[in-house]
C-alpha cells in the first residue's frame, strides 16, 4: 500500500501540485474485473479545492476529476450489516464497491471531514452512521458487564501513598504503639479520632454556607454570559459562513479572469508567429516565379529564395494550427510555389544535360607522346553554380531529385561513350602505328603453337624490332592508365558535389585484396575481387560512375588484347605495367582513389593475371612436350634456351615492379617444365651420350641461374647442380669401362664374388679368378697402352661435348679422380685378394698422373 501511496504521490498528483489524503480500492458494482482507485486529494495553495480522482490501476493513469463541491449524495447503502457497497452522486450516480469494510468507514469519514471543512455541510450523508463519521467507538462496544465496572472501579480506588502519607502513617504508629499489639484497642481509638475529625469538618461547612451560595449565583451568572457569548458567535459564524462563499467566488472569477488574460496574450503569439514565419517577401515571391537560371545572379538570387521558401513551409506548427483557413491557404500557395519552381529548374537543367551530352567531341589529332583524355572541365563549371539549388531540391522532394543523376549519366555516358573510344583508337594508333592493318588483319591467328616458338630467338628480323615495339606497349599503356585516373577523378568529385552523394573512400584494402592473395600479386581467377564487391550494396557515387562509363571496361580490355598480340610477352608487359599503375595510385597523395576506377582496374588486373597464366601454360606444354631432333648430336636444349630467353626477358620487364609475386610462380612452373624437357633425354634415340646431354643442359641452367640470382629459383638452382653433379659421375663411370675394359670386368667379378660371401684368401683359388687370370689380364694392359687408351678416351669426350659449355676441363679432371680411386680400389683388392703373390699393375698412381697432365698439355 506503501509503494501504491508513493507510487501515486509521485506519477500522478505531486506534478499537479496536488496532495493526496485518502485511497481506496473499488469496482464497479457488479464488474469486478476492472479495478480502479479512488483518491481524495487537495491544492497544495490557497484556497484549496478538494477533489476526488479516479485513476486506473494498472497502469496507473488518471480517468475522470470531480470537484468535491459537485458531491451532493454520500449513500453507505446500510447501517445494520457491514455492506461493502457505497453510491456518490455527482451529475449522477456512480456505484461502488470496495474490498473491506474498514477503508470505505475510513474512505468515508475523509469525505464527512472534507465536507465539513470546506464545503459547509453541502454533501448529505445516508446510511452512514455517525459513530463511523466521528471516529468515535460504537455504543454496543462500550456496554460492559456492570460487575466487571464495579471491579475496575473498585481497583481504581487504590493508590499508592506518596512518602508524605507513608511518614504520617509511621509517626501513628509511633503514637500509638502501646495499642498496636491490641489491634480492637487500635481501631477503636482510631475510630473516635475519626468522628473528632468529622465533626470539626461538619462544623467548618456550616460556618461557610454563605460563601458557597455566592460561589453557586456566580457560576450561573457564569454560565448566562456563556450562553450569550454561544449566541453572537453562531451568529458571527452565519455571517462569516456568507462571506466565506462570496470570497471563494471572487476567487474563481479572478482566476477566470487571469485565465482569460493569459489565453489572449498566448493567442497574441501564436498569431505573431504565423504570420512572422509563413510570410514570404514579395520580392522572394517574384523571384521562384520567374525562375531565371541563365545568369549567375539569377541562380543565386533562386537560390535564396528557395531557402526562405523551405523556412517558411518547414516552420513548426501545431496541430491545431493547420486546421486555420488562412494557414491552411498560405501553405496550399507555399506548395504550389515551390512545385512550380521544381518544374522549372529540373526542366532547365536536364536541357543543361542533354546539350552537354549531344556536344561534339574535338578532333583528336595529337602526336604519340602527347596522349590526353577529354577533360570535362568546363561541363562542370556550368553545372557547379546549380550546386545549392541541387541540394534544396534534395531536401524539398527527394523523389524528384533521385531522376536527375539517371537523367545525367544517361545524356553525359553517349558522350563519354563517343570521347573513350576516340582516345582508344588514339591509343592503338600510337601503340601500332603503320602495323595496325597486319594485326587486324589476323586477329585469330595464334601466337605460338608447338614447332614455332611464340617469342622469335636473337638474331631474327623480328628480334630486331622487339625492343622498340617492347618500349612503345609500355609507354602508351602508362599514359592511357595516367590519363584515365584524372578522368575518373574529376567526374566522381564532380558527381559527389553535385548531386551530393554519400561516398566513403574505398580503402586499399578492397583492392590489394582484389590484387593480391597468396603471398604478392593477384587472387586467383576463381574468387574474383570484383564479385565480392559487387555483392555488397554499391555506394551512389560508383553505381552512378558505372553507368557513366559503362563502356570504359570493354574498350580497356580491347586495348589490352591489342597490347598483348603487338609482343608475343605482351601480357608480361600488360601485367607489369597495369599492377606498377595500379597499386602506384595509393602512393600519390596529390589526388584521392576513384572507386570506381578501382574496380575497374582490378577487373582488368584479373584479366591480364588470366593471359598470364595462359601464356605460362602454354609455354609449359611447349617446353614439356618438345621434340627433340633426331639427329642431335648433344648442346643445348632449344628448350633450355627459350626458358633462359624467357626469364631474361622477364626480369628485364620486373626490374622496376612493385611485385613480383606471379613471375615467380610463372618460373617455377617453367623450371619445372624445362627440368621435365631434359629428363625427357633419357628416353630419346640420341646419337651422343644421355647422361653426358643432360650433364650439360642441367651445368647450363645452373650457370645461368647462378648469374641471375633469383631468390624463388635458389631450390631449383641447387637442384640443377644436384643433377648435373649425378649425371656427370653417371657418365665419368661409363666412360672408364672402355680405356681398361677386361681389367675392369675382372675386378667387378671380384667384388661380385666378395659380396656372395667368397672369403678373401680362398678367391684365389676359383678357376675364373685364379693367380694367373690376373696376371694375363694385367699383361693386356701395360703403360703404354693405358696411355693411348685415355687418349683415346679424351679424344672421344672432346667430340662428344659442345664447345660452349667448355665442360671438357671439368669432365677429364673428374674422370682423372675416377680413374685414381678405381686404381686404388683394384690395388687393395689385389692386395687383399691375392697376398703374397708378387702380382702388381705395370703402372702407378704417378703414372696415371703423368698420363693425364701429359694428355691435357698436348691438346691445349
Amino acid at each position: 500500500m506503501a509503494s501504491l501511496w508513493s507510487s501515486l504521490e509521485k506519477d500522478l498528483f505531486n506534478p499537479q501540485k496536488k496532495r493526496l489524503l485518502e485511497t481506496i480500492r473499488v469496482w464497479k458494482t457488479g464488474k469486478k474485473k476492472k479495478m480502479s482507485i479512488l483518491c481524495v486529494v487537495v491544492d497544495t495553495w490557497r484556497p484549496v479545492q478538494p477533489c476526488l480522482v479516479q485513476v486506473r490501476a494498472e497502469p496507473l493513469r488518471t480517468r475522470r476529476w470531480w470537484p468535491l463541491a459537485e458531491l451532493r449524495l454520500v449513500d453507505g447503502k446500510s447501517l445494520q450489516q457491514a455492506s461493502l457497497d457505497f453510491d456518490l452522486q455527482f451529475d449522477k450516480v456512480y456505484k461502488w464497491t470496495t474490498s473491506s469494510f474498514e477503508e470505505k468507514k475510513t474512505f468515508l469519514r475523509c469525505l464527512w471531514k472534507l465536507s465539513h471543512r470546506f464545503l459547509g455541510r453541502a454533501v448529505t450523508f445516508v446510511n452512514v452512521s455517525s459513530c463511523a463519521l466521528e471516529g468515535m467507538p460504537r455504543p454496543q462496544e462500550d456496554r460492559k458487564d456492570p460487575e466487571e465496572a464495579e471491579s475496575q472501579e473498585g481497583l481504581s480506588c487504590y493508590q499508592e501513598m506518596t512518602p508524605k502519607e507513608a511518614a504520617d502513617v509511621l509517626k501513628v504508629l509511633e503514637e500509638h504503639e502501646p495499642l498496636v499489639s491490641n489491634s480492637v484497642a487500635f481501631a477503636e481509638q482510631l475510630s473516635r479520632e475519626l468522628c473528632v475529625l468529622d465533626e470539626a469538618n461538619l462544623r467548618a461547612i456550616i460556618s461557610s454556607e454563605q460563601q458557597v451560595t455566592q460561589l453557586m449565583s456566580s457560576i450561573d451568572e457564569a454560565l448566562a454570559e456563556v450562553a450569550r457569548v454561544e449566541e453572537t458567535l453562531q451568529v458571527y459564524d452565519e455571517l462569516l459562513g456568507s462571506v466565506k462563499q462570496q470570497m471563494d467566488h471572487i476567487h474563481r472569477e479572478n482566476s477566470l479572469l487571469h485565465r482569460m488574460v493569459s489565453n489572449r496574450s498566448k493567442l497574441m503569439d501564436e498569431l505573431l508567429f504565423l504570420t512572422t514565419r509563413l510570410d514570404l517577401s514579395k520580392e522572394h515571391w517574384d523571384v521562384l516565379s520567374r525562375a531565371d537560371l541563365s545568369s549567375p545572379a539569377g541562380v543565386r538570387s533562386c537560390s535564396a529564395a528557395a531557402e526562405a521558401l523551405s523556412a517558411c513551409m518547414n516552420t513548426p506548427l501545431q496541430p491545431g494550427s493547420r486546421k486555420l483557413q488562412a494557414v491552411a491557404e498560405q501553405l496550399i500557395l507555399f506548395e504550389t510555389l515551390k512545385q512550380n519552381f521544381e518544374n522549372s529548374l529540373i526542366s532547365h537543367i536536364t536541357n543543361i544535360f542533354q546539350l552537354q551530352g549531344s556536344s561534339q567531341i574535338p578532333a583528336l589529332g595529337q602526336p604519340v607522346d602527347k596522349l590526353s583524355a577529354p577533360s570535362h572541365g568546363l561541363h562542370h563549371e556550368e553545372l557547379l553554380p546549380y550546386t545549392p539549388l541541387m541540394a534544396w531540391l534534395r531536401n524539398s522532394s527527394p523523389a524528384l531529385f533521385c531522376d536527375l543523376p539517371k537523367v545525367y549519366a544517361q545524356n553525359l555516358g553517349r558522350l563519354y561513350e563517343r570521347e573513350i573510344k576516340a582516345f582508344f583508337e588514339q591509343a592503338k594508333t600510337s601503340l601500332l602505328g603503320r602495323r595496325k592493318g597486319s594485326l587486324q588483319e589476323s586477329p585469330e591467328k595464334p601466337l605460338g603453337n608447338r614447332h614455332q616458338p611464340r617469342w622469335s630467338l636473337p638474331g631474327s628480323r623480328e628480334s630486331q624490332e622487339e625492343p622498340p615495339a617492347r618500349g612503345n606497349v609500355v609507354k602508351v599503356l602508362e599514359q592511357v592508365l595516367r590519363q584515365l585516373q584524372p578522368l575518373c577523378t574529376s567526374e566522381q568529385r564532380f558527381l559527389q558535389e553535385f548531386f551530393q552523394l554519400s561516398h566513403e573512400a574505398a580503402e586499399p584494402q578492397g583492392l590489394e585484396a582484389s590484387a593480391t592473395k597468396g603471398g604478392e600479386t593477384l587472387a586467383p581467377p576463381e574468387d574474383p575481387p570484383c564479385t565480392k564487391r559487387r555483392s555488397q550494396p554499391e555506394e551512389p557515387t560508383t553505381r552512378l560512375l558505372s553507368e557513366i562509363f559503362s563502356c570504359l571496361e570493354l574498350e580497356l580490355r580491347g586495348f589490352l588484347d591489342v597490347c598483348n598480340k603487338v609482343h608475343p610477352f605482351g601480357c608480361l608487359q600488360v601485367l607489369v605495367t597495369l599492377s606498377d599503375s595500379v597499386f602506384g595510385m595509393w602512393g600519390s597523395s596529390s589526388a584521392p582513389p576513384s572507386s570506381f576506377l578501382n574496380t575497374v582496374l582490378g577487373s582488368v588486373l584479373l584479366l591480364a593475371k588470366s593471359s598470364f597464366n595462359k601464356c605460362i601454360g602454354t609455354l609449359c606444354k611447349e617446353l614439356e612436350e618438345a621434340k627433340v631432333p633426331s639427329r642431335m648430336k648433344g648442346g643445348i636444349l632449344p628448350s633450355v634456351s627459350r626458358f633462359q630467353e624467357f626469364v631474361d626477358f622477364s626480369e628485364e620487364v620486373f626490374r622496376t615492379a612493385q611485385r613480383r609475386g606471379e613471375l615467380d610462380k610463372a618460373h617455377l612452373r617453367l623450371a619445372s617444365s624445362v627440368f621435365s624437357s631434359i629428363n625427357s633425354l633419357s628416353s630419346a634415340n640420341l646419337k651422343v651420350n644421355t647422361h653426358m646431354a643432360m650433364m650439360e643442359n642441367f651445368h647450363h641452367i645452373y650457370c645461368f641461374l647462378c648469374q641471375k640470382k633469383i631468390p624463388c629459383l635458389e631450390d631449383k638452382r641447387r637442384e640443377a647442380k644436384q643433377r648435373y653433379s649425378e649425371h656427370m659421375e653417371k657418365y665419368v663411370l661409363k666412360c672408364l669401362g672402355q680405356p681398361l675394359e677386361k681389367l675392369h670386368h675382372f675386378f667387378e667379378g671380384v667384388k661380385a664374388r666378395l659380396a656372395q660371401g667368397v672369403k678373401e684368401e680362398e678367391l684365389s683359388f676359383q678357376l675364373a679368378y685364379s693367380k694367373q687370370e690376373l696376371r694375363k689380364v694385367l699383361e693386356k694392359y701395360p703403360g703404354k697402352e693405358v696411355r693411348r687408351a685415355l687418349e683415346t678416351l679424351y679424344r672421344k669426350i672432346h667430340k662428344d661435348l659442345s664447345p660452349e659449355e667448355n665442360l671438357l676441363p671439368v669432365v677429364w679432371h673428374a674422370m682423372e679422380q675416377e680413374f685414381i680411386r678405381q686404381y686404388q680400389e683394384f690395388e687393395d683388392l689385389i692386395r687383399r685378394c691375392y697376398a703374397g703373390s708378387g702380382i702388381a699393375m705395370d703402372f702407378t698412381v704417378e703414372d696415371l698422373l703423368s698420363y693425364f697432365n701429359s694428355i691435357t698439355l698436348s691438346n691445349m
